[in-house]
């Protein structure tokens, strides 16, 4: 088995658990499958991935087997495992809120947060094609050059700021408010995550403290 159909097994069955897990999150704790919102988002998020994970493997293989890549860095291990339990636990408190009627969200703000979400996705997409070194474990590879075009010439991680819509909309795509508060959370750990990969690029990778003198924003141009 040549390393392309490897990676497309190993990636498939890595996103097969995924989804199994996402609908267990969504639906057990919500005591039904009649949970109209959370089959919506697991549409977008499943296209979403789906589109991302199988375009990539066609054009940039190299790329998806670095996403793969296990994290060596300590305090980004402590990080992405944090963020891990709240990612889940974003997922299941909109299933008991759903079954406990806490939260009243309009449909069409439900319609609208899909709508930010795929456009997170977009981004992720967009940083994708800009960035082939984009890796799941932070460090700098042989051949890697600093990119400073595309979105990369607006803010430092515009892969982070895609994800934040993906993360901060997603319990309003599910119609919880109460979700709200992990997903808020993680996002302080990803500005936490963000600066710690900061210092070690900026130790590792050539050019890189001088891209950190030109572009001063992390996620928004302008504005942080």
């Amino acid at each position: 088995m040549n390393f392309k159909r490897m990676l497309t097994f190993k990636v498939s069955a890595l996103l097969a658990l995924l989804y199994l897990i996402l609908a267990l999150s969504l639906f057990v704790p919500a005591g039904t499958t009649k949970y109209k919102a959370a089959w919506i988002y697991l549409m977008v998020f499943i296209c979403g991935t789906s589109i991302l994970t199988f375009y990539f493997l066609k054009t940039d293989p190299k790329l998806i087997e670095r996403r793969t890549h296990t994290e060596t860095n300590k305090t980004q291990i402590m990080l992405q495992s944090v963020n891990g339990l709240l990612f889940v636990l974003m997922l299941i408190l909109p299933g008991i809120d759903f079954r406990q009627h806490w939260s009243t969200i309009p449909f069409y703000i439900t319609l609208l947060s899909e709508v930010v979400v795929s456009t997170g996705f977009l981004i992720v997409f967009i940083v994708f094609k800009q960035n082939t070194y984009l890796a799941s474990n932070i460090k700098a590879y042989q051949g890697q050059r600093v990119i400073t075009t595309g979105l990369y010439a607006w803010v430092r991680h515009p892969m982070y700021s895609g994800a934040y819509l993906i993360i901060l909309f997603t319990p309003l795509c599910l119609g919880s408010y109460i979700a709200l508060l992990p997903a808020i959370i993680i996002s302080c750990l990803v500005v936490a995550r963000a600066i710690n990969e900061e210092k070690v690029l900026a130790r590792d990778l050539t050019g890189y403290i001088d891209y950190l003198k030109k572009v001063r924003y992390r996620f928004i141009p302008y504005i942080f």
